[in-house]
């Protein structure tokens, strides 16, 4: 009854592996310019909160006072 469990077939032979390709280097020149391009157009994109800022830490700069009156009577 050999036929209802078939004989597994031979498994082929492994081949060897190849030498793997030397690493790319860390620290180029092509590396470091890449970088600093980077860095330079992160720096020039940035703008702070400064420039949202109107006023002074002191409040307005204007002198105006206001006239028109409030509802506590000043």
């Amino acid at each position: 009854m050999s036929f209802l469990m078939p004989k597994m077939p031979a498994m082929p032979a492994i081949p060897a592996p190849q030498p793997l390709p030397d690493p790319p280097k860390y620290d180029d020149a092509d590396r470091a310019a890449e970088t600093a391009a980077k860095q330079a157009k992160l720096r020039a994109g940035r703008v702070g909160r400064s420039a949202t800022i109107l006023t002074s830490a002191s409040g307005l700069d204007d002198d105006e006072t206001s006239t028109k009156k409030t509802l506590l009577g000043g």
